[in-house]
């Protein structure tokens, strides 16, 4: 029998193992990770999200220095800016490809900045559209004949384009997941600590009996003795 009382309680005592986890972990720093996660919160935007975002302007203003670049090689950026500007040309100017970088920025920017959306569906959108309008101005217009800038231009656009949606895709949506997912497991282990360890019992919880005064064994058995009828 005692054999079979020791099964058992060692048998219990296998089938929670989480108990025990729960015990091991220590309420402090579940504390400092839940208000860390909500200081994140507060600010309103991750930092992974904040990066993305910088890359989006950096995109737009390199786009828009190569675009100056251009202007003032083309024999000054007054004569050149009326030229592609007033007098446009599809199939000659770089003045729809710097209005595309100035899509893209404020298309990101408004859906994952301000509207913190997340899901890829803008940026899939903005690089379909750059795509396909890069690709027709490269087929149908005539920049490969205008030097290094015919080139460069649609080049650096459409790079920065897929960088920007394998940015987002494979690093910020997945990592603002994986973060939620963290701090629910780390409130759902506080709650559970903090019914495991209600607090810390003070000292009026702890009391011991009053001391048994010396003989006092001897007195009830004597009294015991005494209550007994004679027989």
């Amino acid at each position: 029998v005692p054999a079979d009382a020791e099964n058992a309680h060692s048998s219990g005592v296998e089938s929670c193992p989480s108990l025990r986890d729960i015990h091991s972990i220590n309420p402090t720093q579940l504390i400092a990770r839940i208000e860390s996660y909500e200081g994140r919160e507060k600010k309103g935007i991750s930092d992974v999200r904040r990066t993305f975002c910088l890359f989006v302007t950096f995109d737009l203003l390199f786009i828009t220095l190569l675009w100056i670049i251009e202007l003032n090689v083309k024999g000054g950026i007054e004569t050149t800016l009326e030229k592609e500007v007033l007098h446009y040309d599809y199939s000659s100017s770089y003045f729809d490809i710097f209005l595309l970088a100035v899509f893209r920025f404020k298309m990101l920017i408004l859906a994952y900045a301000m509207c913190r959306l997340r899901h890829w569906w803008a940026i899939a959108f903005t690089t379909a559209v750059t795509s396909a309008f890069l690709l027709a101005k490269v087929i149908i217009s005539q920049l490969f004949s205008q030097g290094a800038f015919g080139y460069v231009l649609p080049i650096i656009s459409f790079i920065l384009a897929w960088i920007e949606t394998w940015f987002l895709d494979f690093k910020v949506l997945p990592q603002e997941i994986e973060e939620e997912n963290r701090f629910l497991i780390a409130q759902d282990a506080s709650e559970r600590t903090a019914l495991l360890h209600p607090g810390v019992l003070s000292d009026g919880q702890f009391y011991s009996p009053p001391e048994s005064v010396a003989g006092s064994d001897e007195d009830s058995e004597e009294k015991q003795d005494s209550e007994k009828p004679i027989v």
